[in-house]
């Protein structure tokens, strides 16, 4: 009997700490619930507790991994885009010598011969140095040390000094001095030291196209034409040939020649008009902005300032900006009249002014620079 009540006493221990240890696991279940919960509330409300949190932050954030897939695509894929580049160049210029030079020597009086020959190579001189200077020359980067260094923030980024219009450029991973934006088709990006060259070849890459352009019209209208006709007896030599026997079949109508001739007059035309509106937008958009004194970061960052200012009424002032003429001469380099000729008009290596970490007045200019701000 005693043995009967002490194994259902054992019994009834043995339940009472199954049920404890039940309680005890499904509390901690359910406080470990509440933890996570009151964690995932903290990490919610800290993504809002900045005042300055808005909608076009939250989108950042959430295309970010978009920002950083475009980041690397384009970093690898720049070499393509420079092969492009210079493969399509390339092309333009041997459809020029093999096809159009013969018939222009041909055809043209000497004084239009002297004329395209000077102004043809001259031209193609420019593209060529300038792309090749500004895919070679550094933008410029900041030191590393804070040495000598007056007046600069750091980077969040590569926690380095950040002089003033420096800013980080993600593909590079490095901060670029007076940084206008990373152009693929360069594989570099435009900054103080290939600000000049980048923009000389667009310039000239959209007057050689559109020279390309105007010059071959009356070539391209023809070539057009004849490959309109090759198409026409083309189908009818079709018709014909369906007729008669295999042995029967008419030669062809057209040479190969012939027809790679035409092909390429219009594949030339085609090209250069696509390339010279596109670039030439490029490069008024461009021009606008050296005339302002701006490049295409601060444009957007000026921007804001100026209508945050307005709502004070204040007026914003570029402290970059010396008057039109005298940006253009800041920017191309310009110190004596001659340096149009020198520096501008052919080919010149010369560096533009300053370091790119301090802004002083240049000795260009002749006006002083107007305050940052003015009431």
């Amino acid at each position: 009997m005693r043995s009967r009540q002490r194994t259902f006493a054992a019994v009834m221990r043995l339940l009472l700490k199954c049920l404890r240890l039940g309680r005890r696991r499904r509390f901690k279940l359910v406080r470990r619930a509440e933890q996570l919960w009151h964690y995932g509330h903290l990490c919610l409300r800290s993504l809002l507790y900045n005042s300055f949190t808005n909608g076009d932050v939250v989108l950042d954030s959430l295309f970010e991994p978009i920002y950083w897939l475009v980041d690397h695509v384009t970093r690898w894929f720049g070499v393509v885009f420079v092969a492009l580049v210079i493969g399509l160049t390339s092309s333009v210029v041997a459809i020029v010598y093999i096809c159009l030079l013969p018939l222009i020597l041909q055809t043209y009086t000497p004084a239009w011969i002297c004329w395209h020959l000077a102004y043809g190579h001259w031209n193609l001189i420019m593209i060529v140095f300038h792309y090749y200077m500004a895919i070679t020359t550094s933008p410029g980067h900041p030191p590393q040390a804070k040495d000598n260094l007056t007046g600069v923030s750091i980077c969040r980024k590569c926690i380095a000094p950040k002089p003033a219009r420096t800013h980080h450029c993600s593909i590079c991973n490095r901060c670029v001095l007076k940084m206008d934006h990373h152009c693929p088709w360069l594989n570099n990006c435009v900054g103080h030291y290939n600000h000049r060259y980048f923009f000389s070849f667009c310039l000239f890459m959209t007057m050689g196209c559109i020279y390309c352009s105007i010059s071959g019209w009356e070539m391209f209208r023809d070539a057009y034409a004849a490959i309109e006709r090759m198409k026409l007896l083309e189908k009818e030599r079709l018709q014909v040939a369906a007729n008669q026997t295999y042995y029967q079949t008419p030669p062809p109508t057209f040479s190969f020649r012939q027809r790679a001739f035409h092909k390429s007059v219009v594949y030339l035309w085609v090209l250069c008009s696509s390339v010279a509106l596109a670039l030439g937008a490029l490069t008024l958009w461009h021009a606008a902005l050296i005339t302002r004194g701006e490049t295409s970061i601060e444009r957007h960052i000026n921007k804001k300032e100026r209508q945050r200012l307005q709502k004070k009424g204040k007026v914003f002032r570029n402290p970059y900006s010396y008057g039109s003429w005298d940006n253009w001469k800041v920017f191309l380099g310009v110190d004596v009249p001659r340096h149009w000729l020198t520096r501008v008009l052919l080919p010149s290596p010369h560096l533009p002014h300053g370091t790119g970490l301090s802004w002083d007045l240049p000795p260009c200019v002749t006006e002083p620079c107007t305050p940052l701000l003015a009431i």
